[in-house]
Formats: C-alpha cells, sequence, structure tokens
C-alpha cells in the first residue's frame, strides 16, 4: 500500500510539475525530432550549460520518461529555449540507443 502511495504522490508531482509548454515540447519521448545536427547541438549544449552547474549526469542514469521531469526541472534555470530543451533531451535519449 505504501508503495501504491509513493507512486501515486511521484506521478502527481511530476504532473503537476510539468509546464504544457514543456511537455509538448517534449510529448514524444523516446522518439527524436531533431536532426542529427541539432542532437550535436544538444550534446554541445548539455555539455557547456549543464556542466556550468553541477557534474554533468550520465544519460544512461535515467529513462526517457525520467528525464523528462529532469528537463522540465533544469532547463529554465539553464534559460534554455524550447529548440534547445528539445535538442538536449534529444541529445540524452539518443545516447542509450
Amino acid at each position: 500500500m505504501k508503495k501504491l502511495i509513493a507512486v501515486a504522490s511521484f506521478t502527481a508531482i511530476l504532473l503537476v510539475s510539468c509546464t504544457p509548454k514543456a511537455a509538448t515540447s517534449t510529448a514524444t519521448a523516446g522518439s527524436s525530432t531533431s536532426t542529427a545536427e541539432q542532437i550535436a547541438q544538444g550534446k554541445t549544449i548539455f555539455e557547456n550549460s549543464c556542466g556550468r552547474c553541477h557534474k554533468l549526469p550520465d544519460p544512461t542514469s535515467h529513462t526517457s520518461v525520467q528525464w523528462v521531469g529532469i528537463m522540465n526541472a533544469m532547463a529554465p534555470k539553464a534559460k534554455l529555449t524550447d529548440e534547445q530543451h528539445q535538442w538536449v533531451y534529444d541529445y540524452i535519449v539518443s545516447v542509450k540507443k
């Protein structure tokens, strides 16, 4: 029962924390909408913007769904545009393939 409550709470928090604009840009979790060049730019943005404030996380350490929540929380702090947000997300997800 505790696990069910924890999962329900986590899901509710995740849904509430996602803004409509950010959720729209990453609605296709797991499938890339970016070109190879944009994904390469996403890698550069990931390394420079994310690495500026903290150690870079291993892209394979989270699922694509988990990355949606992480990206929705961190992209505004990194002042990423919607396009940059998508490119970084697509880069992170592409590393797992």
